[in-house]
């Protein structure tokens, strides 16, 4: 007994030491974890959380400056470019000089209408002749104005027509004689696109507002007496005529217009041509778009320019 109990304390400050030993080593361990950074980078934190319970309004202000949270990315819409103005055909600054004209004939020997009519004798004449000017404001884009000349002339001299004994319809057509003379006045936009990379070959459109006024001179046979009238013509119309371009030469080119319709407004005042009495008078509006014939033109413009074209 009494060795069990020196051995006891004998052994007893060993087990003193070692769980001091151990106490220390915890205390190291655990010092640095509870003093550690943490402390840093949570304060802030709770005192923003702090204002914001505090004072809401803050704490919006706060979101707000927050660019990467609350930025609003919209779409945004980009033009579409078609690069029709890639092409230059002509330049701005550029000065053109032009002139569109067409002429035509109809006779009763070029037509089938012998089939139905006997001893028809009838021709007509067509011819327009239109000088102009443009000036470009920006490049393929022309401004410009425009001076016209038309005349259309026509006659009939007793035909008479029979559609068959089956259809038992025949008459006589009676003399008729018809001469125009008129003249227009117009501006006109015309826009080009080239067609190809040296800018020889290219397309354009062209829209025309013009007041068209003149003269018509009508007569006709009724019985053994001619009639004779004379009329007033007044038109605004407002037309669309595209056509082709090419340069023949490096200021000299080419066009070939088509007329297409647009709207028009006609105001004719009939009046007798011994008095000058008017007897009648008609107006008459119409919109329609399709190709006129008689609205082909051929023409030829010169472009002018200060500088060299590149």
């Amino acid at each position: 007994m009494k060795k069990i109990l020196l051995s006891l304390i004998a052994f007893l400050p060993m087990l003193t030491l070692s769980a001091h030993t151990t106490e220390n080593s915890d205390k190291e361990e655990t010092t640095p974890t509870a003093v550690s950074a943490p402390l840093t980078v949570n304060q802030p934190l709770m005192a923003e959380n702090t204002l914001a319970e505090q004072n809401p309004l803050s704490a919006t202000a706060t979101e707000v400056r927050s660019p990467k949270k609350h930025r609003n990315f919209l779409p945004t819409r980009h033009r579409i470019d078609r690069e029709i103005n890639k092409i230059k055909f002509a330049y701005k600054g550029e000065v053109m000089f032009g002139m569109t004209a067409s002429y035509g004939t109809l006779s009763s020997d070029d037509t089938d209408f012998m089939l139905i009519l006997d001893n028809l004798n009838a021709d007509g004449t067509i011819a327009t002749i239109r000088p102009f000017v443009g000036y470009f404001y920006r490049d393929n884009h022309c401004l410009g104005f425009r001076f016209g000349y038309n005349h259309v002339s026509g006659n009939i001299d007793n035909a008479r027509f029979d559609f068959g004994e089956i259809n038992d319809i025949d008459g006589d057509i009676p003399y008729l004689d018809l001469t125009s003379n008129n003249y227009s006045f117009g501006i006109f936009h015309r826009s080009y696109a080239g067609l190809d990379p040296k800018g020889r070959f290219g397309l354009f459109a062209e829209l025309e507002l013009a007041v068209v006024t003149g003269k018509t001179d009508f007569a006709y046979d009724s019985g053994d007496e001619r009639h004779r009238y004379k009329s007033d013509n007044v038109q605004l119309k407002l037309a669309f005529n595209p056509g082709v371009a090419v340069y023949l030469y490096p200021n000299v080119c080419a066009t070939l217009s088509f007329g297409l319709g647009g709207l028009q407004y006609t105001n004719v005042s009939m009046k007798d041509p011994v008095t000058g009495v008017k007897i009648g008078s008609r107006k008459a509006s119409k919109m329609k778009f399709k190709l006129n014939i008689a609205a082909i033109n051929i023409g030829m413009t010169i472009h002018l320019w200060n500088k060299k074209k590149e």
